[in-house]
């Protein structure tokens, strides 16, 4: 998985706290940021961002429409994973993140490991790789989305 710069990052909270689609210039208007970004600017990021994977594109009438490809929990869960695959000792790795959380989390954890993972997802949290086509839940047609 690819890493997200600061900009990147910021596109993809406004993506990520969206409902549905968002055309670039509704992504511009949302990014809170010190200096105003030009549309073309954001735009670039967008399509940056869908070759990398993290956000879908769909045609809608004369501009293109975004949203995020996967949820904020599901992208931070394969970068944990993907930096635990950078550790010589995975076990050392674990026990040290394991000693960092708080007793909230470490209980999470220990259900986690002892039952299904899918019935330990805390309420306000996605499973893994089950994040909505964005649209969908309102009974909107999202369309397809443009292939990678």
């Amino acid at each position: 998985m690819a890493r997200l710069g600061e900009l990147e990052r910021s596109v993809m909270d406004v993506l990520w706290s969206s409902d549905g689609w968002l055309t670039a210039r509704e992504v511009a208007a949302r990014l809170d940021h010190e200096r105003d970004l030009a549309y073309t600017t954001v735009l670039t990021v967008l399509e940056r961002l869908e070759r990398k994977g993290f956000v879908r594109r769909q045609r809608a009438a004369r501009a293109h429409r975004y949203a995020a490809a996967d949820s904020r929990e599901a992208v931070v869960a394969e970068a944990m994973m993907e930096a635990l695959g950078t550790a010589d000792d995975r076990g050392s790795a674990l026990v040290r993140f394991v000693g960092s959380v708080s007793a909230e989390e470490a209980e999470i954890l220990r259900r986690a490991l002892e039952a299904d993972p899918l019935s330990v997802v805390p309420p306000t949290a996605e499973p893994i790789g089950t994040s909505p086509t964005p649209g969908a839940a309102e009974g909107r047609d999202v369309g397809s989305t443009t292939p990678k």
